[in-house]
């Protein structure tokens, strides 16, 4: 299941069932569950544990060195889910020790090719990075959110879970779920409707959510007065709990 020509480190660990294609780089404390395809030239470095079933595209670098200049070679880890799929040329970095040492990948993502993952970050499962997305040092990533092609997030920020950023977005600052931000920097357009749709929401749920989209953007509260009429909502729609939680915790400020 190892092509001839590819390099793995008698330090790393990998199932049996794990393939690995021509060239392909896999240095020493990289651990690989069952089913995982590695690609031709791909290079994964550790520590690192992958977890069943990922297909990483040749040319692919997982778990290299955080780019941080305060990174010192100390052993930090990438931890990655299952049935993930990493595209031709995208980086995913491992974390430092300023944060929790870890970068976090849960299961069933997509990152397109190009895309970068920094240091640090955190993403949940069934997200989607389309090219050449880039994600600064520190950043979360919940559940079901989608970046557009060449959507930038700076370090420290918060994407919330079902949302959306349109190609280019330059996002300085948290994204609450649900919400479909924009432009240069991003504002907000919105909510994810046709994401929402297409994941089961019905359609009584989707207009409580622009009913607390509405709340957030175009009641003219302050931040405090809104996230007490959300709270409110949330008796009639548990769904946007979500919000209420996410709009609670300390991160970067709402993008409003």
């Amino acid at each position: 299941m190892i092509h001839p020509t590819a390099l793995v480190d008698p330090g790393a660990e990998l199932d049996s069932t794990v393939q690995v294609g021509p060239y392909a780089v896999i240095g020493p404390a990289v651990q690989i569950d069952a089913g995982t395809w590695v690609g031709p030239h791909a290079v994964l470095k550790g520590p690192t544990r992958i977890g069943r079933d990922n297909r990483i595209f040749q040319f692919a670098s997982v778990g290299e060195d955080p780019q941080d200049k305060k990174y010192g070679g100390e052993p930090t880890w990438l931890i990655m889910g299952n049935r993930n799929q990493i595209r031709e040329f995208a980086t995913i970095h491992r974390g430092t020790v300023q944060d929790q040492g870890v970068t976090r990948i849960g299961d069933d993502n997509l990152f397109m090719a190009y895309t970068h993952v920094a240091h640090d970050c955190r993403i949940g499962s069934q997200v989607i990075l389309a090219n050449a997305a880039s994600l600064g040092g520190h950043v979360e990533v919940q559940d079901w959110a989608i970046l557009g092609g060449f959507a930038i997030v700076h370090q420290f920020c918060r994407i919330g879970t079902h949302a959306f950023c349109a190609m280019g977005a330059v996002i300085t600052q948290d994204v609450p779920p649900y919400v479909r931000v924009a432009g240069h920097p991003a504002q907000p357009h919105g909510i994810n409707t046709e994401g929402l749709r297409r994941r089961g929401f019905t359609a009584e749920t989707i207009q409580a959510i622009k009913r607390a989209y509405r709340t957030l953007y175009h009641a003219n509260l302050r931040l405090e007065e809104a996230l007490v009429r959300l709270q409110a909502m949330v008796e009639n729609t548990p769904e946007l709990q979500v919000l209420v939680e996410f709009i609670q915790q300390e991160g970067r400020g709402l993008i409003r």
